[in-house]
């Protein structure tokens, strides 16, 4: 079997293939895939490589294995606002309740790298540091986002669709006076409190639709009036459930018949354990119905009070009028000095060191 994509390992193209396979139905719900043995000859690969690609795709929910029976398929397209079958509910039950209830960092940013920025881009760039940059933040750091995101994340954004702000809170902020504080929202229960906080600030009665082993319950979903829904696919902060790739497609085609946009908060899945990126519902839809919030305040440092917004397609030529009045609240040395990190790679170096030592910790345990 060649490689399809240049370097591109060869346990992350046979997770596409056998992925592809399963959302095609070549692999319908509840097929057995082939042994790891099998696999492995059949795509001239190794046993190991098998091994690294079966785990990624039940990593993401596509499938589950049975002690001494092997990989049986639980995604299924048409599985929306239905419950998972009992045993694999169970089983996310007791993965959930075995996860971190709270996403922690080992450590910050090295405080060397982050000083010898600091002094490079007063350097560089001189007086150019105290000017005013546009409210969507600084074009230079939105350009390294986007590349960022593109590169590292499988996440394909212009940076004209990428917003700047001090954290995630004022990201929630931009975010309902984007969207309007007339329309209906839900969020998940438990969820960070700091975003049911922000909505009661406008004046919005949220619905809270409890979360389940694998997301938010397709009973609530199916159920709720709502046209926004904000989520968090990844880790949700306290539970720790993420959501299957079958409820991602749930929340998805939910999106698309109700006319609703999602807002997506992913403030943790740059650390996740799996050797590939997390799939984020702003790529699934294409750019479409998925506002996607993220910050650099667990990945660098909780003083750096820097995140980004994406704005879906829908939503961006309206951003200019409807947010383009607020200024930018991230001060622009800070915006030069991480526009740096990202470009020069010390961010991402920074990040494969994280993940190494998260790896030495579970492989310990």
């Amino acid at each position: 079997m060649n490689r399809s994509a240049g370097r591109e390992p060869m346990y992350i193209h046979l997770y596409g293939k056998f992925k592809d396979e399963i959302a095609s139905g070549v692999y319908p719900y509840g097929a057995r895939l082939p042994s790891k043995r099998s696999a492995a000859e059949q795509n001239g690969v190794s046993v190991i490589t098998v091994e690294h690609a079966y785990a990624l795709l039940e990593e993401e929910g596509y499938i589950v294995c049975r002690q001494r029976s092997g990989y049986f398929v639980i995604y299924r397209e048409e599985q929306v606002f239905r419950r998972p079958p009992e045993r694999e509910t169970e089983k996310r039950k007791t993965a959930a309740t075995d996860a971190p209830r709270v996403f922690e960092m080992e450590n910050t940013f090295p405080l060397s790298i982050y000083a010898k920025t600091v002094r490079y881009v007063l350097s560089e760039y001189g007086p150019a540091v105290l000017e005013r940059t546009e409210s969507a933040g600084l074009p230079a750091l939105r350009d390294a986002v986007a590349r960022y995101l593109g590169r590292a994340r499988g996440i394909d954004v212009s940076p004209d669709r990428v917003v700047i702000g001090s954290g995630a809170e004022a990201l929630y902020h931009l975010a309902v006076i984007l969207l309007g504080a007339g329309r209906r929202y839900a969020i998940e229960t438990p969820s960070y409190d700091k975003i049911g906080k922000v909505y009661a600030s406008h004046g919005i009665k949220y619905e809270a639709l409890p979360l389940e082993a694998d997301g938010i319950s397709d009973e609530a979903l199916l159920g709720t009036s709502a046209d926004v829904l904000h989520v968090t696919p990844y880790h949700s902060f306290p539970s720790g459930v993420t959501a299957t790739a079958a409820k991602k497609q749930t929340y998805l085609r939910w999106a698309r018949e109700c006319g609703a946009v999602i807002i997506e908060d992913d403030f943790g899945s740059e650390f996740c354990r799996s050797r590939k990126p997390i799939e984020t519902l702003f790529s699934m839809d294409g750019g479409e119905r998925v506002l996607y919030i993220n910050t650099f305040t667990k990945s660098i440092s909780p003083a750096v009070r820097i995140g980004y917004m994406l704005l879906p397609e829908s939503l961006a030529a309206a951003a200019a009028e409807k947010i383009g009045f607020v200024s930018c609240s991230v001060p622009v040395l800070e915006q030069y000095v991480l526009a740096q990190l990202l470009d020069s790679g010390s961010f991402e170096r920074h990040l494969n060191r994280v993940r190494r030592r998260l790896h030495r910790g579970a492989d310990a345990k």
